[in-house]
């Protein structure tokens, strides 16, 4: 694909532009490496720092590795903006590492569910977990797409059914609303773990962390169907396999790719400069045809076929729930010792 030169012209001084200083002045920003870094440097930073006369210095690393650094450097913070999957953002809010971020007409803009239901962190992209399954293979044997969470337990799926452990977000997902359709849920969460143990498991080939093995498993035709994400199944479908995302009947669950400005930032103000610039029509739309992030901003423009394959619109966010992170994080530890000793045995 290729990537356009951006922004410039379109995108408003008054998002781009903080106070005018003579010397430049430096943003530290923590967030994804790889190709969201190559992305952020090359085709979205310049423009900012331009019209801001800051540096960006880019700070690589996952989610796991920026929190662990926001918690090693407690009082004495580097970063001043990072990105973070939600779950770990709730975690950062929660251990005080996030300061509130300020009320800009941007946000207005937003969809409500990115908005996370606080003051001090923000979506910058939707990825949505579903159903991906392989259409070819379905035909095959003249299987109906899925259409819920409850089609895990369908014994048709027996050795053709691969769930990630609740380490990755997608298992975990997958957990919570197998617990929701139940009666249970985050906080009660015995309704999932015995569908799993009961009806799900047997027909799972093998839990795989892996989403690179995952691909390939669907790719061998080892695997036909599996919670995972939209942009995975792009991913996938990609390459010209046989690949479709669903979005169950009972919702898909949002998993947000989240930024926050970070306490006792020394540019406090590059730090809400930056996530609103990020939060603009035409950054989402790039950030969208890059990473194959869903725009939370309601007014960035994909085309049909993008629009097709990704969270994006009124309905299909519509159909997106959050989960309560702040019920899940405390607990998860204890869900994730529970699912090896109980559903991978």
């Amino acid at each position: 694909m290729k990537i356009r030169n951006i922004i410039g012209a379109t995108v408003s001084a008054a998002l781009l532009s903080t106070t005018a200083y003579a010397e430049e002045r430096t943003l530290y920003m923590g967030a994804y490496g790889g190709s969201t870094e190559k992305l952020m440097m090359e085709s979205i930073l310049p423009a900012w720092e331009k019209a801001n006369n800051a540096k960006v210095v880019y700070v690589p690393g996952n989610s796991t590795k920026t929190l662990a650094k926001l918690q090693a450097q407690k009082g004495s913070q580097e970063l001043d903006v990072v990105f973070l999957d939600d779950g770990p953002m709730f975690r950062a809010v929660s251990l005080g590492f996030c300061a509130p971020i300020e009320d800009a007409e941007i946000f207005s803009d937003v969809y409500e569910i990115a908005k996370m239901g606080t003051e001090k962190a923000v979506g910058v992209g939707f990825v949505a977990t579903g159903l991906a399954y392989d259409t070819e293979t379905f035909e095959k044997n003249g299987w109906d797409a899925p259409t819920s969470w409850a089609d895990l337990a369908d014994p048709k799926y027996a050795g053709k059914l691969v769930v990630q452990p609740i380490t990755n977000t997608y298992g975990l997902h997958a957990l919570v609303m197998t617990a929701r359709l139940h009666g249970g849920g985050e906080d009660n969460i015995d309704p999932g773990f015995t569908e799993f143990v009961d009806n799900i498991a047997a027909n799972v080939v093998t839990f795989e962390k892996s989403s690179g093995k995952l691909s390939e498993l669907f790719q061998n035709r080892e695997a036909a169907i599996s919670p995972w994400g939209s942009g995975r199944v792009k991913s996938l479908a990609d390459t010209g396999f046989p690949a479709e995302f669903v979005y169950p009947k009972e919702g898909a669950v949002a998993l947000m790719i989240a930024m926050c400005p970070v306490v006792d930032s020394d540019v406090p103000d590059l730090a809400q400069s930056l996530i609103q610039y990020l939060l603009t029509p035409e950054v989402q739309t790039l950030i969208a045809e890059t990473k194959a992030w869903g725009p939370t901003n309601m007014k960035a423009e994909l085309s049909a076929e993008m629009a097709a394959a990704l969270p994006y619109g009124t309905e299909k966010i519509g159909n997106l729930v959050a989960v309560d992170w702040n019920t899940i994080n405390p607990a998860r530890q204890g869900w994730t010792k529970r699912w090896t000793r109980e559903v991978e045995q």
